[in-house]
């Protein structure tokens, strides 16, 4: 998700499509092809006898063609349709309550919790920011998530929003702002207190621990990649290893089959370059293993 947020321009994430496929509410009507059956050329074919064998298979395909066109009515039917409509029958399990929400199934989703129009009101907030500090805007943001819980089952989506948000306004132009690596250390009584002064305050405090770590981070992959690049003396124009550098900074963990994929090596010559680098195993097995700077 965040590399989907990252890919796209800075204001996509908060635009209608954005949050749409965010949400993965993106869908678009299905075409289906109307098929006419063509008249038999050969007459000789309906004269033909049929064993039990075949028989019995056709009636089995029969069956589940008959399956397979239930399956498309009910998907392309609204859920709040009459009973009529979408073709309950006697045998099929009527629904809890009458009123379906338009987000899914009653015994998953709260029929009223309206997630339209919770994130209509956040929006709201989100517009009234803007003529904030982004940094204040992003407090704001993230507190006006936690105290209106727009999405039932997606509540971690909004700290990503409010990192786009940041994107979106030229605070963050390269990266999304991780908040979620800095509200773990803040303890739970602040993040839910009553007062809202004391949860902008466990906000404001969560990005600058989350800012110093990710500086410590970057510190230390600046030291690895110093480390590495002492290995490329006298080495070859064409050496992978420059490459290999790049790749292992880029990833979290790397394979051999990345490593091959990417550099376009073979699994031994990846092995190689690995082993060349000195990285850590961190799997601990003795196949499908990976490696990363630790």
């Amino acid at each position: 998700m965040r590399r989907q947020i990252a890919s796209n321009p800075p204001a996509w994430a908060l635009s209608a499509k954005g949050l749409a496929s965010l949400r993965g509410r993106w869908f678009t009507d299905p075409v289906t092809p109307e098929v006419i059956a063509e008249p038999v050329s050969n007459p000789e074919f309906l004269n033909e006898s049929k064993t039990d064998a075949e028989s019995a298979f056709e009636d089995e395909l029969a069956r589940f063609d008959a399956l397979l066109d239930r399956t498309s009515h009910r998907l392309l039917t609204p859920a709040n349709a009459p009973a009529s409509v979408r073709g309950e029958g006697r045998l099929e399990r009527k629904s809890v309550s009458s009123e379906v929400s338009s987000d899914g199934d009653p015994l998953v989703y709260d029929p009223d919790w309206d997630e339209d129009e919770r994130i209509g009101r956040w929006l709201v907030v989100h517009d009234m920011t803007r003529d904030l500090p982004p940094l204040l805007a992003a407090a704001l943001l993230w507190d006006a998530w936690e105290d209106i819980e727009p999405l039932q089952h997606q509540h971690w989506l909004g700290p990503m929003l409010v990192s786009a948000m940041l994107r979106e306004r030229g605070k963050t132009r390269s990266h999304l702002a991780a908040f979620n690596s800095g509200l773990r250390n803040v303890p739970r009584d602040r993040r839910r207190a009553r007062d809202r002064a004391t949860r902008l305050a466990a906000f404001l405090g969560a990005v600058e621990a989350a800012s110093i770590a990710n500086l410590k981070e970057i510190e230390r992959l600046g030291l690895a990649r110093i480390q590495m690049e002492r290995k490329l003396k006298d080495r070859r124009s064409t050496s992978s290893l420059p490459g290999m550098i790049d790749l292992a900074l880029s990833r979290p963990m790397i394979s051999a089959g990345l490593v091959a994929k990417e550099l376009k090596v073979s699994q031994r010559g990846a092995l190689n370059l690995i082993g060349e680098l000195g990285l850590r195993e961190m799997t601990g097995r003795g196949r499908y293993r990976a490696w990363g700077i630790i």
